[in-house]
């Protein structure tokens, strides 16, 4: 199984007005997230699932990475991918999967790098906004920035 841990690009600030669970991304934000599907493009991400946090940052995010990759499966909210929810749903989530699933999880620090360190068995660090980490196999096969270079071929 291939996951890519995804961190939600750039956005606004919370105000009294507008609280943390409808922060939208900024213009920043949103080239952020199209910048970083089209990486992940690049290096040949084809995902099974699209799951992400029901927080709008991460929903904006999730999409705009899911349309850069010309992706046609359905976004899913997760819950376990919520800012102080427990992560180990989301493993048993990704343990339920096909071998062969190629899973995209868009969602928040600490919990993506939480979940990172648990399939990795050894910390993974935090992860950027608009940054992806693939893990395939237990092992950290790259990280990816929005604002990555193009691979060599």
């Amino acid at each position: 199984m291939d996951v890519f841990l995804i961190r939600h690009a750039d956005a606004i600030d919370e105000t009294l007005d507008l609280r943390d669970p409808m922060r939208h991304l900024t213009a920043h934000g949103r080239a952020q997230a199209t910048a970083l599907g089209d990486r992940l493009r690049w290096l040949d991400c084809m995902p099974t699932n699209i799951w992400t946090s029901h927080l709008v940052r991460a929903v904006q995010t999730a999409e705009l990475v899911a349309t850069a990759l010309a992706a046609t499966v359905p976004i899913e909210v997760v819950p376990g991918l919520a800012p102080g929810q427990p992560t180990r749903t989301v493993l048993a989530a990704l343990e339920a999967l096909p071998a062969d699933a190629v899973v995209l999880l868009v969602g928040h620090e600490p919990g993506m790098s939480a979940i990172g360190t648990l399939l990795l068995g050894k910390d993974l660090g935090a992860l950027a906004k608009a940054e992806a980490a693939r893990i395939a196999e237990g092992e950290l096969r790259y990280r990816c920035a929005w604002d990555a270079e193009a691979p060599k071929r």
